[in-house]
């Protein structure tokens, strides 16, 4: 069968010669052929029965009918695998060029996953490579589209519609730490420092802000100078002012003090048909439109009181969020002096081994004042704990009342991580997290509640720690004595040019270092412990080492200052990604 198959091959083979062509002149070739025909449909099917099943399916049926069909099948088909393959590609595409953005769900932080190794020091590389700072383009002036709907009678950019001045007292709840300051002198000192310091990157923010949305002159602020606060600093002591005006000249306009056609100035300290009050909390753009504008017309310069918290985030056009930003993060600088001590500091952090090293930045907040305020139950002897109880029934006596009810709010703050950590609490949740007893440590702090005693667990676990006082002489802070805010810009800087920073109880000031190491391209680490989860493992006396490990490891693997998305009535401060950052 075989050697028939064969000769019948070599057959075909020669019936197709060039011959062919001569097939209608030759009678005789054609009979021949006529033959072999026959001859041929026998061979063919013995073949048919040796031949694999599929040949018999019927996209490779020799019926036209059939065959039409199966070209339309087959024709479907390869659109379909095209189709699929183009959303798979594009989908693929998609996902490689996806920045780094971690999402929540819930309370639950959900970020993309890396193949690198975790890293002690620096956030995944990704993550750092996704966003860059963008807060310095200007998208238009005043009369871009999302600000002109708010305001259609507003003049040109080169007019003004009047002054206004912001009071630079009543943040941070101005009554109650009117009043505690009276009593805690140390922590006073302390907290008006940081206030100090949240002025300008808070109340200066905005306030050039709602100078940018009301097409008004803004006055530099004035620090209210108060008996309470013996420190005579002004703004002009910390910060470059004529940067300032300079850098923002195309966004507002700015003056050093009050117009000298105004003759009566205390009139803004004091009256009150200079003064515009009842601003809501997070007002939106249009409220300023709507109510403030036309008062600023009528009267040509009014002051705004209070003003802390008086400007939304996420109801103001996107072109005024990254204003604030410009202003945070490029025309607030500190003078010369202070920028260079600082990066003095940070030098002596990187080589006090004798090489270059990395070092934590850890902003401990448990003064006196602090834990007294949190009505948190702490660790301590029968008489410390009498003492704390005295100075809370002192110091707040409206909320202390008989006391019996302490112990439990105590314990549901506590679960709801509202308490400060402790400075050994501290100690051990670096360590579980993996950093070395050798770790250089910068701590920027009052005096802690305790002394030594309290700050003993934590000198054993990192013996490396250090403050400014200890890293320069007294020659060298001696100039910087004058203003104490200058010392508390020291740590503010050391702390945000840290390899490492660490927040221990929200705040402020921790949450403005946070953002702008954010706004940096979010390559430094900016840890915020899970206090509420901490808690809890602190309290189970059943948990090991191991199983305690891996709870702050997993727990915070999230929590250092990764991208993030943003959410309505979102801090702009901690997390300016959405408004002042873009895709790399």
């Amino acid at each position: 069968m075989a050697e028939l198959r064969h000769s019948s091959s070599l057959g075909s083979r020669t019936g197709s010669s060039p011959m062919k062509r001569d097939d209608t002149a030759s009678p005789l070739i054609h009979e021949h052929r006529a033959d072999n025909d026959d001859e041929g449909r026998v061979r063919h099917s013995f073949r048919d029965r040796d031949r694999p099943n599929w040949f018999n399916f019927p996209f490779f049926s020799d019926d036209p009918r059939v065959s039409q069909h199966s070209s339309k099948i087959s024709l479907f088909l390869v659109l379909f695998i095209i189709l699929a393959a183009g959303i798979s590609v594009f989908s693929i595409v998609n996902r490689l060029n996806a920045p780094y953005l971690c999402k929540k769900d819930g309370i639950i932080l959900h970020c993309p996953r890396v193949k690198e190794d975790p890293s002690l020091w620096e956030n995944p590389y990704s993550a750092t490579t996704s966003w860059k700072p963008c807060a310095e383009r200007r998208d238009g002036g005043i009369s871009d589209s999302n600000i002109s709907q708010l305001h259609a009678d507003v003049p040109p950019e080169n007019e003004t519609n009047g002054y206004i001045f912001i009071h630079a007292e009543g943040g941070l709840n101005q009554q109650r730490i009117a009043v505690w300051f009276l009593f805690c002198p140390v922590i006073a000192l302390l907290e008006k420092v940081f206030f100090f310091l949240l002025l300008p990157f808070v109340y200066i923010c905005n306030a050039v802000a709602v100078a940018k949305i009301m097409n008004a002159t803004l006055i530099m602020p004035v620090l209210k100078q108060d008996q309470i606060w013996k420190d005579q600093t002004k703004f002009e002591d910390i910060f470059d002012v004529d940067h300032f005006i300079d850098y923002l000249k195309d966004d507002v306009r700015i003056v050093r003090d009050i117009p000298d056609w105004f003759t009566d100035k205390s009139e803004l300290f004091s009256s009150i048909r200079r003064t515009v009050k009842n601003i809501p909390k997070y007002a939106p753009a249009q409220f300023y439109i709507d109510n403030v504008l036309p008062r600023i017309k009528e009267k040509k310069i009014m002051a705004l009181k209070p003003f802390v918290d008086r400007l939304g985030y996420d109801n103001v056009p996107p072109e005024i969020n990254r204003l604030r930003c410009r202003v945070n993060y490029h025309a607030l600088k500190f003078l010369p002096e202070i920028e260079q001590m600082a990066d003095s500091l940070v030098s002596r952090m990187r080589n006090r081994t004798g090489s270059s090293n990395p070092y934590m930045a850890l902003h401990l907040r448990f003064e006196k004042g602090m834990v007294g305020l949190s009505f948190c139950d702490f660790v301590g002897t029968r008489e410390e704990k009498a003492k704390m109880a005295e100075y809370r029934k002192k110091e707040w006596p409206r909320r202390y009342k008989n006391g019996s009810h302490l112990w439990q709010l105590a314990l549901q703050k506590r679960k709801e991580g509202r308490c400060p950590l402790e400075p050994g609490e501290v100690a051990v949740i670096l360590r579980a997290m993996g950093y070395p007893k050798e770790t250089q440590i910068y701590v920027a702090s009052g005096q802690v509640y305790g002394g030594q005693n309290r700050m003993a667990p934590l000198r054993n676990m990192f013996p490396n720690l250090v403050t400014k006082e200890e890293l320069a002489s007294k020659e060298e802070l001696a100039g910087f004595r004058k203003h104490v805010t200058s010392l508390a810009a020291l740590d503010f800087l050391v702390c945000l040019k840290s390899d490492v920073f660490v927040m221990t109880h929200g705040g402020n000031f921790a949450k403005l270092i946070i953002g702008a190491r954010r706004y940096m391209g979010h390559r430094y680490k900016s840890i915020k412990p899970d206090k509420g989860l901490m808690s809890k493992s602190f309290g189970d006396p059943y948990m090991g080492w191991a199983t305690f490990v891996e709870d702050v490891v997993v727990t915070h693997q999230t929590r250092t200052g990764l991208p993030e998305e943003t959410f309505p009535n979102y801090d702009l401060w901690e997390n300016p990604l959405t408004p002042c950052m873009c895709k790399a």
